[in-house]
């Protein structure tokens, strides 16, 4: 099951949902796959979620139907304006300290269990619990408290339904759920009950593990290990400098999402700075950075400096049919220029296709 986030569409409205649907993911769907049902992964922001009422949904459902396509999997981790204006680490807001956040993934999982064809898992991903800078460890009971409602919710649905909706919690770079081995602390902290801790998991996002230094082999098999849910995994890449490759990451600092850096020095350790200023202003002398910035998967080097795909190349022999796989180049907007010298369309497409060379 391989599709693309269709986060990477500006909108923020249901009407902007459906215009992006119609426009652009029906052109991806004849390019990468004509005349065979293709499912969607849904970017639905906390407005678009609100204006969805019950004969909409349906109506959805019809479409869908119409065009041999379904929603698999909904990302649920941008609650707000996610285009066109400084995003940075507004992003996580609402957090999961906030019953809004519960809300709203509630309501996503409503319509997911609505649009899921029989028999088929959702997933919903989600924020990494919230921004490490700004937490506060005496907010993890409210945080375990919203969660376990969500995870009563999804059960909920589970029972009277037969539709099975994971809770797919995504690490990211200096938040509270970063590395593998915060993951396992943490659900080993929320202890789930049985049966909601097999609705509660991952969304393992390649950009954000490499640029961590993670080993994929290894994530994986300790989320294995752990009886951890994959929900989904986002295939995706980021910015990798050695050297001199260094400073031509300045070029890739812009005002709309934060790019956190991983630096590591000659003697193996890591620091981790929020945005590229912030790591500039510092000058650490690194001799390898890593940067949370999605680039298109189909580029090994972008000229002045290169990317994770070897992490991509890495993981997907080891991937399982069973988890779906979900593009995620969201950035497309904001890459610079030169490396946008085709429609995003088509860009699209091509990344689809790499995957799906790789793993048929």
């Amino acid at each position: 099951m391989l599709t693309y986030c269709t986060n990477v569409h500006p909108g923020e409205s249901w009407r902007d949902c459906r215009s992006n649907l119609e426009s652009h993911f029906l052109a991806v769907k004849e390019a990468v796959s004509p005349g065979r049902r293709f499912p969607i992964g849904l970017r639905l922001s906390g407005r678009a979620a609100r204006e969805l009422d019950a004969n909409e949904a349906r109506r959805f459902l019809g479409w869908c139907e119409e065009h041999d396509c379904y929603v698999l999997t909904v990302n649920g981790f941008p609650h707000g304006r996610f285009h066109g204006a400084g995003v940075k680490e507004k992003v996580y807001e609402p957090d999961w300290r906030d019953p809004e956040r519960a809300a709203y993934t509630k309501r996503l999982a409503d319509l997911l269990a609505g649009w899921l064809p029989d028999g088929v898992p959702g997933s919903i991903s989600t924020v990494p619990v919230a921004f490490k800078r700004l937490f506060d460890p005496r907010d993890w009971s409210q945080v375990r408290r919203n969660l376990i409602d969500v995870l009563v919710h999804l059960d909920g649905i589970q029972q009277s339904r037969g539709v099975r909706i994971v809770l797919a919690l995504e690490p990211e770079p200096l938040c509270v759920l970063e590395t593998t081995g915060e993951v396992l602390e943490f659900f080993e902290r929320m202890a789930f009950p049985p049966p909601l801790a097999d609705l509660a998991g991952v969304c393992f996002d390649c950009c954000h593990q490499a640029v961590e230094f993670e080993d994929a082999g290894q994530s994986l098999r300790l989320l294995r290990e752990s009886g951890i849910p994959i929900g989904k995994i986002q295939i995706s890449s980021s910015l990798r400098a050695v050297g001199d490759e260094i400073q031509a990451l300045r070029r890739f600092d812009e005002p709309v999402y934060l790019h956190q850096v991983v630096a590591r020095a000659p003697d193996g350790s890591l620091r981790r700075f929020e945005d590229l200023p912030a790591f500039f202003a510092e000058d650490p002398r690194a001799e390898e950075c890593r940067v949370h910035f999605h680039v298109p998967i189909f580029a090994a080097h972008l000229g002045s400096c290169g990317t994770t795909q070897f992490f991509l190349e890495e993981i997907l022999p080891r991937i399982g049919p069973e988890i779906p796989l979900e593009v995620e180049t969201y950035s497309w907007d904001v890459l610079p220029d030169e490396l946008r010298s085709e429609s995003m369309v088509e860009s699209i497409a091509r990344e689809l296709e790499w995957v799906m060379k790789r793993k048929p």
